[in-house]
């Protein structure tokens, strides 16, 4: 056995690095990522001093308790974008030579002299945090009508592109076709980013409709690279029909369009997850961002304001991202966080189930009551969340044997850290409308 298991080690090393990548990709996100992301907070125009702020609470204040992931969302190579619309007649895109979007220097002026994010992303790694961006599927259109050379090959960005299947909602990029050289393309796009020292890719407009040949290049990409990228896709619904693709290709991918600071977005999200439970680990369907906080400094739903969503639904909706095991990105401002949402992320028990709970799974949804259960790791410990999603206050109970508990059960209220005593077959609670409860339940032998 030990001499197998040397030469399994020398065989892996020895092997290409795409062979490794695609052994080890699920490696790099063995918990679902937990981090910040700019969409809605500044929409397409965050700017270098924003995001360093959001690093500087998220090592302060957050990352011990796992949250690590600093993500610039869309359009950071745009000089003149706004929030509130895209496709402007006057876009100002960067790039370089290879048709590359490149930092726009007005807003990362630490970009300068061709450093790319390599300077913001070492300022995020010295805070001890990871550091993260988004990007369009495809190849620019400006790319295409400017014959841009396309690093590694001798072709030219218009003899790799598609004019079928474009964004609907977004014009800089044509399709990356399965044409020679469209595979060089996304290697050079992420030995790119590998050298700013990129941890997490959001591949945006390839999961609906779901462009499976364009993630097979950038999951090939990334393992070619030697870089631990974690591969976010987006937006959703990701067709559950591609569960198979998407979750030995991806480390996350988003079940849903955007989630906002609105409750029928909170029980939309609830409903299209119940196709989604038996993916969940060792790659993650994903709840999309979280809406709380400040929001909408600079963003695209709204004028700046708190979330609108009572505390009573911000609980619910950390209680279903959590015991669904969900990526956690947090969408507000981090600065201006108050004591009752940053009491949300860093409650060290509700964290612990998401990071160490297994095999969520739906109990029952009937009639605005659902119950869900998870179980810990190696242990006999159940974890129950009970939510009323209706609008009159209600009385959901759920059996404890359904969560995989004969008899009865010692139960402790995760969100208020109170013991609530003994369970008798069933737990029960009596819940304010849009409101939930998360227990974990220990066997009474």
């Amino acid at each position: 056995m030990c001499n197998l298991a040397a030469a399994t080690v020398f065989l892996l090393a020895c092997a290409s690095p795409a062979a490794r990548g695609q052994a080890d990709f699920t490696r790099w996100a063995p918990t679902p990522p937990m981090g910040w992301n700019s969409w809605d907070c500044y929409g397409p125009t965050v700017q270098e001093h924003e995001v360093k702020a959001n690093a500087d609470y998220m090592a302060e204040h957050l990352r011990r308790y796992g949250w690590e992931y600093i993500v610039v969302d869309i359009r950071w190579f745009v000089e003149n974008d706004k929030a509130g619309g895209y496709n402007q007649t006057d876009p100002r895109y960067v790039m370089d030579e290879y048709g590359r979007y490149t930092p726009a220097l007005n807003r990362f002026p630490s970009a300068a002299g061709g450093k790319g994010f390599r300077p913001l992303a070492d300022y995020v790694h010295a805070k001890g945090l990871k550091f993260g961006i988004h990007i369009m599927r495809g190849i620019p259109r400006e790319a295409v009508a400017r014959k841009l050379p396309v690093k590694g090959t001798r072709l030219t960005a218009d003899q790799l592109y598609s004019p079928e299947s474009p964004c609907a909602w977004l014009a800089d990029n044509y399709t990356v076709a399965d044409v020679p050289g469209g595979q060089e393309y996304y290697d050079s796009l992420i030995e790119l980013y590998a050298s700013w020292g990129v941890d997490f890719l959001k591949v945006d407009d390839i999961s609906r409709p779901y462009h499976s040949r364009e993630v097979e290049m950038i999951r090939e990409a990334i393992d070619k690279s030697g870089r631990s990228i974690v591969l976010s896709l987006s937006p959703g619904a990701t067709p559950v029909a591609e569960a198979g693709h998407v979750s030995v290709h991806a480390n996350m991918w988003r079940m849903v369009d955007d989630l906002w600071d609105v409750w029928e977005d909170v029980v939309s999200l609830m409903r299209v997850a119940r196709g989604w439970f038996p993916t969940v680990g060792p790659t993650w369907p994903d709840c999309d961002m979280i809406p709380l906080g400040k929001l909408s400094i600079r963003g695209e739903r709204g004028e700046e304001r708190p979330s609108r969503l009572s505390r009573s639904e911000q609980r619910a909706l950390m209680t279903f991202f959590a015991i669904f095991r969900s990526p956690l990105m947090f969408g507000g401002d981090l600065p201006s966080l108050d004591e009752f949402t940053r009491s949300l992320l860093t409650n060290s028990a509700v964290l612990e189930m998401h990071r160490e709970g297994r095999e969520p799974r739906l109990i029952f949804w009937q009639d605005g009551k659902v119950a869900i259960t998870s179980r810990r790791d190696r242990s006999s410990e159940r974890y129950i969340a009970l939510f009323n999603l209706s609008d009159r206050e209600a009385t959901v109970s759920a059996p404890l044997a359904a969560a995989g508990i004969d008899g009865d059960g010692e139960c402790f209220d995760m969100w208020t850290g109170e013991a609530r005593g003994r369970a008798r077959e069933a737990i029960s609670v009596q819940l304010l409308p849009h409101s939930a409860a998360l227990y974990s339940v220990k066997p009474i032998k």
